[in-house]
């Protein structure tokens, strides 16, 4: 394990080596917590997006980029970008989620042959910006924390299932070939999404955040995760809505392919429950450990390009 001089006020390792990390456990499931995905789900389901596609902005030799805006649920108009194979037949889709940052782009690391790729920005965030909806993580996080149903990362999970369905009205031909991909708070989002949703077949997850929230809760992070420790100690238990939304106890009823990449030092996402997330998962897994996540060090690019070729081989099969 590489050590790192950095200026944290705490250890972004929180004392583990890999072997203790793999031995991290979910916490107790809370009573209804499937019955509660599946409603919404269900509910997700009977969107109509009616995807608006438009442009051509951005120059690639391989793929069309589209602007893209559709209808998600409780009336959230959510915006991304669909990239096109410039040439050959669309047999496969992906649905790429982003970090807290949101993102300002699409991204064309992931090479996967014959795929339409989309790229949505979750409710309130980038693209999607909304009215009463901070798009500032330490307060998006917060947003509605108090309404076990209403808590905005439910609807950022169901901005996720709307987004297979636009894929699927845009290329039907792709049902049984979709997969997601997404870090920090697109992994998390995404195993949430992934275990309830059987038209995904395959997905990435890198330095997920949202798992074993009990233990996430006591960890000092300088990510989304130390707003939600402060509401904690200003206002009492926010663990009445946050056990509905833990990322391991989603991971524990994903039974497809799962690549995950996990650190064993982040300052943004503790890795302890980065590995819980991994440690849950119920079916066929992966497992890649990174030195370093949410952190500039030496050896970043060579890491990067290493998980890079392990997903492009990865979705290869999708």
């Amino acid at each position: 394990m590489a050590s790192f001089n950095h200026s944290f006020y705490f250890d972004p390792s929180y004392g583990h080596k890999l072997e203790s990390l793999l031995e991290i456990a979910p916490p107790a499931e809370p009573e209804g917590f499937e019955e509660f995905w599946q409603a919404r789900y269900q509910k997700a389901l009977q969107v109509s997006p009616e995807a608006e596609l438009s442009g051509d902005l951005w120059s690639h030799p391989d793929f069309a980029v589209k602007d893209i805006f559709y209808q998600s649920t409780e009336g959230f108009r959510i915006g991304g970008w669909l990239l096109v194979p410039k040439s050959g037949s669309i047999r496969r889709g992906l649905v790429v989620g982003h970090g807290y940052g949101g993102r300002d782009g699409p991204d064309f690391d992931l090479k996967i042959s014959d795929a339409a790729i989309l790229f949505p920005c979750c409710r309130g965030l980038s693209r999607s910006g909304h009215r009463g909806v901070s798009n500032n993580p330490a307060y998006h996080v917060l947003h509605d924390i108090d309404k076990p149903r209403s808590y905005i990362m439910g609807g950022c999970v169901e901005d996720i299932w709307v987004s297979v369905t636009v894929l699927l009205q845009l290329f039907p031909a792709i049902e049984g070939h979709i997969g997601f991909q997404g870090t920090s708070f697109g992994g998390g989002v995404g195993a949430m999404a992934v275990a309830w949703d059987s038209r995904i077949q395959r997905a990435a997850l890198n330095v997920p955040t949202f798992g074993n929230q009990p233990l996430r809760l006591g960890l000092p992070t300088t990510g989304s995760g130390a707003a939600v420790s402060l509401h904690q100690r200003r206002h009492g238990n926010v663990m009445e809505t946050l056990q509905y939304y833990d990322a391991a106890l989603s991971a524990r009823h994903i039974s497809v392919p799962v690549h995950v990449a996990a650190a064993l030092f982040d300052p943004v996402v503790a890795p302890p429950g980065q590995f819980a997330i991994y440690n849950a998962l119920a079916g066929p897994k992966e497992l890649f450990v990174a030195e370093a996540g949410h952190f500039d060090y030496p050896g970043r690019a060579e890491q990067d390009k290493r998980l890079n070729d392990e997903l492009q081989r990865f979705f290869e099969p999708l």
